[in-house]
């Protein structure tokens, strides 16, 4: 679906920088642009209201926080029905370690990206949890040995 709010020069280069750090004064982000403070605000509030920015967030490093395994996990569900579907969305919205879920074409039905301690952390999370959830009919893990690239920055 084609988005209507239209998006000038201007609103690229103010969604390129809050992208990069959402920490920005408005006064910062105006000179990093080239406009002035109250237009920036402006078009920051009028890209609120039309969707574009929607949250602000901080970013945590899973490492320093012992969370530094990455877990891809494909699911294969027992039943396509509506409430088997919307009960696993709803386990996955409730864990934490869940920390994106993509419903997928093709053999798989669900792609999960779960953050872990250790090998023994998300054995536990599988093995009882998991698993344990009736719509789950299997599921394929693949460890991830490094990141070779992540960002939240969608291209504008």
């Amino acid at each position: 679906m084609k988005n209507s709010h239209q998006i000038d020069d201007i609103d690229r280069r103010i969604l390129s920088v809050l992208q990069s750090d959402g920490t920005v004064s408005h006064a910062e982000l105006a000179d990093r642009v080239g406009a002035s403070t109250a237009s920036c605000w402006r078009r920051i509030k009028a890209l609120e209201a039309a969707g574009v920015l929607t949250g602000s967030v901080r970013l945590v490093d899973p490492a320093k926080i012992d969370r530094g395994v990455n877990v891809l996990c494909n699911i294969r569900m027992r039943s396509h029905a509506r409430d088997a579907r919307q009960a696993f969305e709803d386990f996955v919205d409730s864990r934490p370690e869940i920390v994106e879920c993509f419903s997928m074409s093709g053999e798989w039905d669900y792609l999960l990206r779960i953050v872990v301690a250790d090998v023994a952390d998300y054995n536990h999370f599988l093995m009882h949890i998991l698993l344990g959830q009736p719509a789950v009919a299997n599921a394929a893990s693949h460890f991830a040995l490094s990141m070779t690239k992540y960002t939240t920055a969608i291209p504008v």
